[in-house]
């Protein structure tokens, strides 16, 4: 028996993270992710364990701006679960991109409990290799150490070095230590 033909029409996926800030690593794996799915929806949501660079309202904002231009694309802020945010969403699956093998091996735990726990599928992109050593991690610890901002311009799009700078002006990016280790 011959396999059904592909139905083509889009279908929506929710990339989560809490993007603080977006990389350019986030957007290249926004554009293939659109072109994948046809609908991709940016889910922010926060992380307790992190310190924030920008707040919730902020990121959603910048993102909101620099989506503009990726036709299927948009963002949503959400708190809870990311299987019920998906669920609430329509979507049919979460994407996530992967940098290396740490973050297979992580995504892949997490992947199985969304899974488990919601019923919903994870799918896996690989990161452009020129963006493979980007985390919005390494880049809030870069910041609160006092980087020149320009300097992040191959990772960073000019729209969050702007804001970054803005901070830095109003002298608000005192509180953006890197995050403590875990003991």
């Amino acid at each position: 028996m011959p396999a059904p033909a592909a139905v083509p029409h889009p279908t929506r996926a929710v990339l989560p993270g809490p993007f603080d800030p977006i990389t350019n690593g986030h957007l290249d794996v926004i554009r293939r992710g659109v072109a994948l799915f046809g609908e991709l929806i940016v889910g922010v949501g926060t992380n307790p364990e992190k310190r924030d660079l920008f707040t919730l309202d902020e990121r959603v904002e910048i993102i909101d701006a620099l989506l503009k231009d990726i036709p299927g694309a948009s963002v949503q802020k959400y708190d809870g679960l990311t299987v019920d945010f998906v669920r609430q969403v329509g979507a049919t699956a979460i994407l996530r991109g992967i940098r290396d093998a740490s973050d297979l091996r992580y995504e892949f735990q997490l992947a199985l409990a969304n899974r488990a726990v919601g019923g919903v599928e994870t799918v896996f992109i690989m990161t452009g290799e020129q963006f493979a050593l980007t985390s919005s991690s390494l880049i809030r610890q870069v910041v609160s150490l006092g980087c020149d901002l320009r300097k992040l311009a191959a990772v960073l799009p000019q729209l969050v070095i702007d804001r970054l700078n803005e901070k830095h002006r109003r002298g608000a990016l005192r509180a953006t230590e890197p995050d403590a280790p875990m003991t």
